[in-house]
């Protein structure tokens, strides 16, 4: 069984942004434990701040990074709420249950961050592998599967993004630790190059309860007597060991259709 994950008390609090003439704008979140603390800000500065404000409002965002490694958590907190002008303010701290401050942190920033959708530059579409399954193929484009999105979701801003790229959700245990069960995954549609060793998503034909799965894709081949390739198959293989893996033949049991990029 997975393991649960523990808790524990933390804070956080939001970062605003206040401009002249405007109405005041969450911008970004602070979260921290008693020895630890993480921010992240919005990147679509431009929606919200007028060209005399941009430059300096997107320096918020290096300058509190900057200032959080070298102050420290707790110093870093005393420095916010003493120093910051009065266009950027902390607001006053809240309670959270924290299970890992990079997952606390993603959380409460989407809770409460209203960050606007940039396709494929800050968002990513969320989609039903089912409901999008007509779209997949050669003729699959970022507009197509545009269409099929459930919702648009921010990964974090080290992610680099480009619009092969989307969001599914990966239900089962067969790839545990490395994607729980029910995690959301970034996913990059028509991988090129090879693919033996990759983790990568597959449709399995006349499969109804497992129709789509992620696994690690191992080419096996078999060669006749003069060294030609004769049959070629596909081994799927989990990470948890509690898992068997399978042998199929891509093209007439299962086929590739894309590569498993991260766990958001």
């Amino acid at each position: 069984m997975s393991s649960v994950p523990t808790t524990q008390r933390g804070e956080f609090a939001l970062f605003e942004v206040h401009l002249p003439e405007r109405q005041p704008t969450v911008c970004g979140v602070l979260v921290w434990t008693h020895d630890d603390a993480a921010m992240r800000f919005r990147r679509d500065w431009m929606t919200f701040a007028g060209e005399e404000d941009r430059e300096a409002v997107e320096a918020f965002d290096s300058i509190c990074a900057d200032r959080l490694r070298e102050l420290g958590p707790v110093a870093f907190r005393e420095w916010a709420y003493s120093t910051l002008s009065n266009v950027l303010r902390l607001s006053d701290p809240e309670p959270a249950l924290i299970d890992s401050l990079p997952r606390a942190l993603d959380r409460l920033y989407r809770r409460h961050v209203p960050a606007e959708v940039l396709r494929y530059r800050t968002h990513l579409p969320v989609v039903a592998l089912a409901a999008a399954a007509g779209s997949w193929g050669e003729s699959m484009n970022p507009e197509s599967l545009a269409e099929q999105a459930e919702d648009w979701i921010e990964p974090s801003p080290d992610q680099r993004l480009d619009e092969r790229m989307f969001v599914a959700q990966v239900v089962g245990r067969s790839m545990e630790p490395e994607i729980p069960d029910g995690s959301l995954c970034i996913f990059r549609y028509q991988p090129v190059g090879s693919r033996d060793g990759r983790k990568v998503l597959v449709e399995r034909f006349g499969d109804a309860s497992q129709r789509y799965t992620v696994k690690r894709y191992r080419s096996l081949k078999s060669y006749d007597e003069e060294g030609s390739v004769v049959a070629r198959r596909v081994r799927l293989e989990p990470l948890n060991p509690e898992f068997e893996a399978w042998e199929l033949v891509e093209g007439e049991e299962c086929r590739v259709l894309a590569e498993f990029v991260s766990v958001l």
